[in-house]
């Protein structure tokens, strides 16, 4: 005999109590790291006894696997905004604002995406499931420097699009650590710029552009013109 379905107004409860557990471990794990984070610490986070984070979860690794699916769910959702055919008909300054706006966007709303997926000890299936959108945003970036840069060999794509990816990574970890305002704006801008005039030469004059950034703290409100630095006969 199958279970009466539970009303709809004890799901609906029982779903913001999810997120709100959700939500705490977000904040106790980019605080703490994934390591250091114990259920306790969850539960206080959120406001709740103990038990009742086990009325939810059984373990942090259930929570952690929660959190993390929906995250990943959430990053295939930006990079799916990112990557797309209109973007790749535009310009490359333009299209690096249209491909990084997005993930920067998303991991600046969500900071524990980082702190969970490169934790030590984060459960395995969290680990397989974050390689593998890896190596689908390096396909996919492959795909974009074959796009502007067909003559290049497979090989040679491959190492571009390492070398990009990885300079986005690593400036996306600065882009992170800096306050929000001012200071992260110009970060963002630093690393469009890194990552225009290392591909700029691909693709020749099309590259061309300039970027707005903050001009010296003595102004914080003007902007100056920067070009790629890069031209190509």
């Amino acid at each position: 005999m199958s279970e009466e379905p539970k009303p709809r107004r004890r799901q609906a409860r029982g779903e913001r109590r999810i997120a709100q557990l959700l939500q705490a471990a977000a904040d106790v794990f980019c605080a703490n790291g994934y390591t250091a984070t114990s259920t306790n610490a969850i539960a206080r986070e959120a406001h709740v006894s103990p038990g009742t984070l086990y009325q939810y979860f059984p373990n942090k690794e259930a929570i952690a696997i929660e959190l993390g699916g929906r995250l990943l769910h959430d990053m295939r959702e930006a990079h799916g905004q990112a990557f797309t055919a209109e973007n790749l008909a535009l310009p490359l300054p333009e299209m690096l604002d249209a491909v990084v706006d997005p993930l920067i966007e998303f991991n600046c709303a969500n900071p524990a995406f980082l702190a969970l997926m490169h934790g030590s000890e984060v459960p395995g299936r969290i680990a397989e499931e974050h390689d593998e959108l890896h190596r689908t945003l390096l396909a996919r970036v492959r795909e974009v420097i074959g796009h502007y840069a067909p003559a290049l060999s497979a090989a040679e794509r491959g190492r571009i699009a390492g070398m990009a990816f990885a300079a986005f990574k690593g400036g996306l970890d600065l882009v992170l650590a800096a306050p929000e305002g001012p200071e992260r704006d110009a970060t963002v801008t630093e690393l469009k710029t890194l990552l225009l005039r290392y591909l700029s030469p691909l693709v020749g004059e099309s590259a061309e552009g300039s970027v707005r950034v903050p001009a010296d703290a003595a102004d914080p409100g003007a902007t100056r013109p920067r070009t790629s630095g890069i031209h190509t006969p």
